[in-house]
């Protein structure tokens, strides 16, 4: 997402002669320490809020003409262990020193605690500021065609994949599918390989120069097919996604009967920007089926089932068809 957020940045600012950069970790085959680092003059910096802190806290990075601090994806840099504390730090840091710095919280989704930290930690820092919440029923998740397949265990899962939808996905454009570990990232990308079929893979073990390449072939239309855990759930938009497929519902980290509806959320919007689009939920046992249901009430939408062997193939006409 960084490295996408800068991309768009080159674009918009192309003529515009602004001087930008990226904050990233360095990969332990080139490690640098931060104190040997070159000092970042940059107008625009766009990194991670762990990277960050290392380089204000190292004087390698400059705070006292800042003027606007933005947070992407905010509700996941405050709810999120480690990524909460350095993000607090960057903020108190800057605010020390850049008081009438602006600061900017982005995200498509805030549950009611980070609203609540949100709240506090701004207003005693702060005093002043603004807030502005779209609806939930605003947010995109209804134009999206959703699915879900009831199957008896997770072999099954892959013969759908290998035999419905991989066939799909290639008639109406490109398909992501979601896993929950890099393990079943792995396993899946093996399987499918083994079957012949041209697929890609992107989870956090992946150094950032493998996942830089791997997320520049799928959005440059390359590979057709990419495998990731919720690593690329947030903010990465690419035109030609029509099918998202989740292969496991994602679950919530700390209690596993309970969905992430938040991530959910994200992952379904990955097919709901643009034309024809859909999602596949696999389900597999009494568990899915349960947390499948809560995911349902929470967003008071209920989820269409399809019998694989039948209503797939009638549904893949129809979405080919446009309908």
């Amino acid at each position: 997402m960084t490295v996408q957020n800068m991309e768009v940045l080159l674009k918009l600012g192309k003529y515009t002669g602004i001087t930008s950069e990226l904050a990233l970790p360095t990969d332990k085959a080139s490690y640098i320490p931060v104190a040997k680092r070159a000092p970042m003059t940059a107008q625009v910096i766009i990194g991670t809020p762990g990277t960050v802190n290392k380089l204000v806290a190292a004087k390698k990075l400059g705070t006292s003409f800042l003027k606007i601090l933005v947070f992407d994806e905010a509700d996941h840099m405050l709810a999120e262990s480690g990524f909460k504390e350095d993000s607090v730090r960057v903020m108190k840091e800057i605010v020390k020193w850049s008081p009438k710095c602006q600061v900017l919280l982005f995200s498509a989704t805030f549950n009611d605690t980070v609203q609540a930290f949100v709240s506090k930690f701004v207003q005693d820092l702060f005093h002043e500021y603004n807030e502005l919440y779209v609806k939930k029923e605003e947010l995109p998740l209804d134009p999206v065609k959703q699915y879900k397949v009831n199957l008896p265990d997770e072999l099954s899962k892959i013969m759908v994949i290998k035999d419905k939808i991989m066939d799909l996905g290639d008639k109406i454009g490109q398909t992501i599918i979601f896993v929950r570990t890099k393990q079943s990232a792995c396993m899946l990308h093996e399987a499918l390989v083994e079957y012949g079929y041209g697929v890609t893979t992107i989870h956090g073990n992946l150094i950032q120069e493998d996942r830089d390449k791997v997320v520049k072939e799928f959005k440059e239309g390359l590979t057709h097919v990419l495998i990731s855990t919720d690593l690329l759930a947030r903010g990465f938009d690419q035109s030609k996604v029509n099918l998202v497929v989740n292969y496991d519902l994602p679950v919530d980290s700390k209690n596993y009967s309970e969905p992430d509806n938040v991530a959910y959320l994200h992952r379904i919007c990955r097919a709901g920007r643009f034309g024809r689009k859909a999602a596949f939920n696999l389900l597999c046992g009494d568990r899915d089926c349960m947390i499948m249901e809560k995911i349902e009430r929470h967003f008071n939408h209920s989820v269409t089932e399809v019998n694989i062997s039948y209503s797939l193939f009638l549904y893949s006409s129809i979405l080919i068809g446009g309908g």
